[in-house]
């Protein structure tokens, strides 16, 4: 079993084109041992977003806290805290902050 204490990992500005006000930290991936799936934490400050991007695989988001919005090729929804999101292979998608507090994050997705 491995534990990781959130504040002792190292977060990363996301640097990706269109991303903007996002940090990332990779919590459990291969690295630890992970032999599927890696959790990682982002959170984005106020008025900022992720990238609008797609990828070949799904993925799972929980909303920790603030506020905000999914978006996606034909639709807007907005995200609260407790709101769990899939994001299926394909699926254009961005989270943006629409709150004046981070929204934080934990992202799901499988191991390439």
């Amino acid at each position: 079993m491995i534990i990781r204490k959130v504040k002792e990992v190292p977060a990363e500005p996301v640097m990706e084109i269109g991303a903007e006000k996002v940090r990332r930290q990779i919590l459990l991936s291969p690295s630890e041992g992970a032999p599927h799936f890696t959790l990682r934490r982002f959170e984005i400050a106020p008025s900022g977003q992720t990238m609008y991007h797609q990828h070949n695989y799904e993925h799972e988001i929980y909303i920790l806290s603030g506020v905000g919005k999914a978006c996606g090729k034909d639709s807007e929804l907005a995200v609260f805290p407790n709101d769990a999101i899939l994001i299926l292979p394909d699926e254009e998608h961005q989270i943006v902050n629409t709150g004046n507090t981070p929204l934080v994050f934990l992202c799901l997705i499988p191991n390439q």
